[in-house]
């Protein structure tokens, strides 16, 4: 009874997760406002500095200061830091110092990585947690190896493999940040670095047990129908992206005044970095509407579960396409590869639909009253932000640098939703979310739908 009551006095592990994110949130942003960091050798506000670090932490990318300019050596290292443990997960940490001390993991810490790897059961976590971190570093190292080829004959060694590495971490964890100080805009014309830089992001956003599972094919000659979904919609993505930039931008001065091969290449980079990466290498100010809503709803999906994106995730889209597919065909299971999609997860992926909408749309009504919009533009300039915030993009149309406290705080908050992900808040918040339902059920009837 006594072990029992101490272990009920442990937090449940979705509140251990979302605290985890909002300390490590905090540190991070109390850090930065301190002179050391600054190239001004000044203290830095705490706001912006709160806002750096949930931006980091968060893998967005979004800014009220520019990085290369205000933050230095050691500022813009210990972002770097932010965006490796808020991409593969706070809890890096002590599970490196379990691996090098060889020492057991304690069952609640199992749990809580189960949370932030969004998996069914303990068993075998940690072995998957090591998978990933190294799996993450091979590919970081190769991306930080292949950016150094571009950036070493431009700035020279010492800042040029730093520069590749800082873009590696940045573009794998989907986080935008960077230090060229107009992202890729300036390198429009380099397919290498654009192709290099697009192949990080979209192996961040995979998620880690796809890439296991493909990696391990050869082996078993199977996949999970997580993996399968995953895929699938990523590639339907991708290519619907691109199509519809390549028809809607073709005569738009967004896209790079180069050859085909160029086009070709810019084209394919605006449909994969709004898959929650934030790097950008055309003005979207001036891109057209038809472009903007198609940017908006891909930073809206994201990337998918258990990866470093952000947003409502490839997956849970899938989930949802699946049942609309049922439901027209008259049945009522979830159906796809041969396997149905469980009732529960159905459930969860229309509850995260409702509310991850419902947070966008009262979010951009907020900042519609608190921010001002050029006259040059209209409600697409608020909106592309929100989804930008809740997808953890990092693209914007140039309101994040005047944002006003108010507006600053609810795209922090924003930020930090999209990362932890709306249920794991939620249920945080609710002391009963834990409980199983009532034993008792209530009568049904039915109600007219449509």
């Amino acid at each position: 009874m006594r072990k029992r009551r101490m272990i009920n006095k442990h937090l449940p592990a979705v509140q251990l997760l979302a605290l985890g994110f909002f300390l490590l949130i905090l540190f991070g942003g109390s850090l930065l406002t301190l002179p050391y960091f600054s190239n001004s050798g000044e203290a830095t506000n705490f706001i912006d500095a709160l806002f750096t670090a949930t931006s980091a932490v968060c893998v967005t990318g979004l800014t009220t200061l520019n990085t290369v300019e205000h933050w230095n050596g050691a500022g813009q290292f210990l972002i770097m830091l932010l965006i490796e443990m808020g991409g593969l997960g706070f809890m890096i940490v002590p599970i490196l110092f379990f691996a090098v001390a060889k020492k057991k993991v304690s069952l609640s810490t199992r749990i809580v990585l189960k949370e932030a790897l969004n998996l069914e059961q303990v068993s075998g976590v940690m072995n998957l947690m090591l998978y990933i971190l190294k799996l993450a570093f091979v590919i970081q190292l190769i991306g930080a190896i292949a950016l150094s080829v571009v950036f070493v004959p431009e700035f020279g060694w010492a800042k040029g493999i730093w520069y590749g590495i800082f873009h590696a971490v940045s573009s794998f964890c989907n986080a935008g940040f960077d230090l060229l100080g107009d992202s890729l805009a300036n390198h429009q014309h380099n397919v290498y670095l654009i192709m290099v830089v697009s192949a990080l992001i979209i192996s961040g956003g995979l998620g880690f047990i796809v890439w296991r599972d493909l990696l391990n094919y050869h082996k078993k000659k199977m996949m999970t129908i997580h993996s399968k979904i995953a895929l699938s919609v990523t590639g339907i993505l991708l290519f619907g992206g691109f199509l519809v930039f390549f028809l809607t931008e073709k005569n738009g001065a967004s896209l790079v005044n180069g050859n085909f091969v160029d086009r070709l290449a810019n084209t394919f980079f605006m449909s994969v970095t709004p898959r929650t990466a934030g790097y950008y290498s055309v003005d979207y100010l001036q891109m057209s509407h038809a472009g903007l809503i198609m940017t908006m709803f891909l930073m809206y999906i994201g990337g998918t579960s258990g990866s470093t994106a952000g947003g409502l995730k490839t997956t849970t889209l899938g989930v949802l396409l699946i049942q609309m597919r049922s439901m027209l065909k008259g049945r009522t299971r979830a159906e796809a590869f041969g396997r149905t999609i469980r009732q529960g997860a159905v459930l969860r992926a229309l509850t995260l639909f409702f509310l991850t909408l419902t947070l966008c749309v009262v979010a951009i009504m907020i900042l519609s009253v608190t921010e001002t919009i050029p006259k040059t533009s209209g409600i697409e300039y608020i909106a592309f932000e929100v989804f930008s915030a809740f997808g953890t993009v990092g693209l914007t149309m140039g309101l994040t640098p005047d944002l006003t406290d108010i507006g600053k705080l609810l795209i922090i908050a924003i930020m930090y939703i999209g990362r932890v992900g709306v249920l794991t808040v939620v249920f945080s918040l609710l002391t009963k979310a834990h409980k199983t339902q009532s034993k008792y059920k209530y009568p049904e009837e039915s109600v007219m739908i449509g």
